[in-house]
């Protein structure tokens, strides 16, 4: 979960400031796996994993009649590298119109369509399985990239429209778990339909895409409606310059625009990965033509492993900490990858599930990240970009794999070398151009080595968009991390200038757009500056983080609010929630052995630390004294 600003659509920075009318967290799934059994989730989910899964039982099934017709190597060597130039051309052509049908269309009737067109298109597949002509199936197949092109969009700007934001990791997990292994699922079960049907393989693959397709549409018909985010846009045909339109509204903002970078990074290097793999099985592992499969096995449940772990270390939250350390996971076993000694088939497994691992890590934060920073009326439009996007990165990594061999005389090792080296210059690259992600880790590694949160209320009563205060007890200089791990939501904390400038925090504070203030008598300038700071955030329809007491507690005990909260609300009335911290006392970053100048070391390793909220306050008839009654109650006895 992002510290920093979070984009708000026009929209929100309109929304009136009053109370839910009731607790938000009705139908929560406290775990991703609860989703599983959701109306909201649960079709969608199965949709787009069969969605995955016919689209490579289909490719496979392609490849699996080449060898049962013993077509000529140098045929078959055609047909298996035009069939992906095919497959993706339509992401380049068709991605920008169809990013906006996305955005104007109602989303389950959008992916209804694209169902129905897949029982179209692999019916037609299924006349090029029964008349052996490939001339039909490569038609088939461009056919079914332009319905992946359709569908690409809304599969995920759909989630954050049916997720709440502490889902939305969770949630995008799953999706990619179930990509990953419905993709490794369906290439092996294509590969399989020739030689189990034997002399009936053409009617058995027909049959098992028209069915699957069929699976398909029936299973998107329970998926909810969901409105569309813009249903007056008007289509612009053109794809040339509505493709350029769309790719500039990825760099709106630069979050944004390299999480877009790391994920079309992210294809890059499983593309150049796994491409590989047939090649790599059989000379360096000295295994069969179906040895690659295995490697393949691996990486796929690896990934998926990865996606599912990142709502665990994430705390529910978008925590976009993990990129950098999946980035520099992938790199550490890409290196062990490209080291690996011939033969050693171990050595090989142990690098790949790592890279996958890491590589889960790292992308499914990205995608929550997307989600969550775009206005929902653009989001399809900019998932449409990022697919552009990415299949410009897949085609340059099918084309850096083969120069690299053809051209340069490299070994597979050596290109494995090459991706671990440019693989963490680029992730040091986009780590550097946007510190938010490498301070999000900083804080990520504080606050999960030295604590172990519990967090009560928290998804309940924090407003999932619009202005809202956060008003909490202030026992240490963690305080801000502590609260930024605990709530979805990015949120502007307003902090003492002398805790703000303390060093290495202060790169922290200042990348997380925290916003320094003083008191009246030691620099009225600046005090100025900050409430103008935080209307304007409030504005701006952002979390802004307040601790009312003005300092660090010294004994323990809450002290009195100051009146500053009631200024903030005299300029702009905004839902006001109380939070509590419990066990801070005895960190050694607060002030509890302040008299012997130095910091008291934890009694316990990664001890237990609380954050309690509780409902919101309507901003009319907020006082000091009333929020800190509200944040007594809640903290009880629990310093």
């Amino acid at each position: 979960m992002p510290l920093g600003p979070a984009a708000r659509s026009r929209r929100d920075t309109k929304r009136s400031a009053s109370l839910p009318p009731h607790p938000k967290g009705s139908g929560m799934a406290h775990n991703q796996f609860e989703l599983l059994r959701q109306r909201r989730f649960l079709p969608f989910f199965l949709t787009q994993s069969l969605g995955a899964f016919n689209d490579n039982v289909y490719r496979q099934a392609i490849i699996g009649l080449l060898g049962w017709l013993a077509v000529a190597d140098a045929q078959r060597t055609l047909y298996t590298n035009l069939a992906p130039a095919i497959f993706i051309l339509p992401y380049f052509l068709f991605s920008a119109p169809a990013g906006q049908i996305a955005e104007k269309l109602e989303k389950s009737k959008l992916i209804r369509i694209t169902t129905m067109m897949e029982i179209v298109i692999m019916s037609i597949a299924a006349i090029g399985f029964m008349l052996q002509d490939m001339v039909v199936l490569l038609v088939a197949l461009f056919c079914t990239g332009v319905q992946s092109t359709l569908f690409g969009p809304v599969k995920y700007s759909i989630l954050p429209s049916v997720l709440k934001p502490e889902e939305l990791t969770g949630g995008n997990g799953l999706v990619e778990m179930g990509t990953s292994v419905f993709i490794l699922a369906g290439m092996l079960l294509g590969g399989l339909l020739f030689k189990l049907g034997g002399a009936h393989g053409p009617l058995i693959a027909g049959g098992t895409i028209i069915a699957l397709a069929i699976l398909g549409n029936l299973v998107s018909r329970a998926i909810p409606p969901v409105p569309a985010a813009a249903p007056d846009l008007k289509i612009r045909w053109n794809p040339i310059p509505e493709s350029i339109h769309i790719l500039r509204m990825l760099r709106k903002q630069p979050a944004v625009r390299n999480s877009v970078l790391g994920v079309s990074w992210f294809w890059f290097v499983g593309t150049v990965l796994t491409a590989q793999f047939p090649t790599y099985a059989q000379v360096q592992l000295g295994g069969d033509e179906t040895a690659y499969l295995q490697l393949l096995a691996v990486f796929s449940v690896a990934t998926g492993v990865g996606s599912l772990l990142c709502e665990k270390l994430s705390a529910r939250t978008v925590e976009i900490g993990l990129v950098p350390l999946g980035a520099f996971g992938m790199s550490v076993f890409l290196f062990v990858l490209s080291f690996a000694p011939v033969g050693s088939r171990t050595h090989v497994l142990v690098a790949l599930s790592g890279i996958g691992v890491f590589a889960g890590f790292f992308v499914v934060p990205l995608f929550a990240l997307i989600q969550s920073r775009t206005p929902k009326a653009e989001l399809s439009r900019v998932i449409a970009g990022m697919n552009i996007q990415n299949a410009a990165f897949i085609v340059g990594a099918a084309i850096a794999g083969i120069a690299t061999q053809r051209w340069l005389g490299w070994t597979i090792p050596q290109v494995f070398l090459a991706l671990a080296i440019v693989h963490t210059l680029v992730a040091l690259w986009i780590f550097t151009i946007v510190p938010e992600f490498l301070m999000r880790f900083l804080s990520w590694v504080f606050v999960r080595t030295l604590y172990r949160l519990r967090v009560q209320g928290v998804e309940e009563f924090v407003p999932d968009e619009g202005p809202a205060l956060i008003v909490c007890n202030h026992v240490s200089y963690m305080d801000a991390l502590i609260l930024a791990a605990s709530i979805p939501r990015p949120v502007r904390f307003v902090m003492y200038y002398k805790i703000f400038d303390i060093p290495v925090m202060r790169w922290i504070f200042r990348t997380a757009k925290a916003i320094p203030i003083a008191g009246a008598r030691e620099n009225p300038e600046l005090m100025q500056r900050a409430f103008d700071e935080i209307d304007a955030a409030l504005a701006e329809g952002e979390l802004v983080g307040i601790f009312p007491e003005g300092a660090l507690t010294k004994d323990g005990d809450i002290a009195p609010f100051k009146s500053g909260i009631e200024r903030v609300l005299v300029r702009r009335s905004v839902p006001v929630v109380p939070m509590a911290l419990r066990g801070m006392w005895s960190s050694m970053w607060s002030r509890r052995d302040g008299k012997l100048k130095r910091m008291r070391v934890p009694r316990r390793f990664r001890a237990h630390v609380e954050v309690v909220a509780a409902a919101p306050v309507d901003g009319h008839v907020v006082t000091a004294e009333l929020m800190e009654a509200k944040v007594r109650e809640l903290r009880g006895d629990a310093a």
